[in-house]
């Protein structure tokens, strides 16, 4: 019986580091993706839109009474707010936005727990709540009118309603998609029923209720865009109807902008109140 012994000028390890060097010189570079800053890819869309804008605006494919050009846009910017109308007519929506959100949040979380939670409860209840979110809110604006007047209540109103109905939808499903040997789980470890509620439910709804959360916060700026420019003296919403008047896109297109930063600070707080909150559930973050 032979015994073949290795050369002693064959190497007995193999170093990592040349692997991975010998490894990435065999893939060919076209298929090698250059990583750019995350920062830098999300800004890229925005820039070459405005560019993009300014570039037609200039070239006068984008005319002044159809659309004012970015430039144009940021010095009306810079002089509402330096006059101080702009900030007024913030102060004014996003207080209007604040008390709507608050009511429909506690009416559309309490309609869901009493559904969710309680068998009577979704027989009393969801069934009017399915049949009343099929009706356009903005329909209302008439009879909320009628109802409580030509001031800030009705306004309130229809962002409170807008929010109520996405809320209570996510919530409703949050609690009901709550696995049931978590709920066998936590019988078996004698838990009563708000402990099952209180350590089991209500964490396990809590995503569907932040996805909700950030629905209703799209709608309830949406629904301030029509309860301003009803019976208003004050807001964006106003300034808009001002500007319509006057036919100045560029102090439109300012407002617009406006609605569109403040719902995307609205969703970035959210979306830290969900990374906080959350913390306990792996997801998926993309690749």
């Amino acid at each position: 019986m032979s015994v073949s012994h290795a050369s002693p000028h064959a190497p007995t390890d193999i170093s990592p580091i040349s692997t991975a060097l010998e490894l990435e010189a065999l893939v060919p570079s076209s298929s090698r993706r250059t990583r750019l800053p995350r920062w830098l890819r999300r800004t890229s869309g925005p820039v070459l839109t405005l560019a993009l804008w300014q570039l037609l605006s200039a070239t006068g494919v984008l005319t002044g009474d159809v659309l004012a050009s970015p430039g144009t846009i940021a010095h009306v910017a810079g002089d509402l707010i330096r006059d101080g109308s702009l900030p007024s007519a913030m102060g004014v929506s996003l207080r209007r936005v604040a008390v709507g959100l608050l009511f429909g949040i506690v009416a559309g979380t309490a309609l869901a727990l009493v559904s969710g939670l309680f068998r009577v409860g979704e027989d009393l209840v969801d069934a009017g709540v399915q049949m009343l979110r099929t009706v356009p809110f903005v329909g209302l604006i008439p009879l909320f009118i009628i109802w409580f007047g030509i001031g800030e209540t009705p306004k309130i109103a229809i962002i409170a309603l807008g929010v109520t109905f996405p809320l209570y939808l996510n919530v409703y499903a949050g609690i009901r998609g709550v696995d049931a040997q978590l709920i066998e789980a936590g019988e078996s470890l004698g838990l009563s029923r708000w402990g099952l509620v209180r350590h089991v439910v209500l964490p396990g709804a809590l995503p569907g209720a932040m996805t909700g959360l950030r629905y209703s916060l799209g709608i309830a700026w949406l629904a301030l865009v029509f309860a301003e420019q009803v019976n208003a003296d004050s807001g964006i919403g106003f300034l808009m109807v001002q500007a319509r008047d006057f036919l100045r896109t560029d102090v439109i297109v300012v407002c617009l902008i406006v609605y569109a930063f403040l719902g995307l600070l609205a969703d970035f707080i959210v979306r830290t109140l969900e990374r906080l909150l959350l913390q306990w559930r792996p997801t998926f973050t993309g690749r």
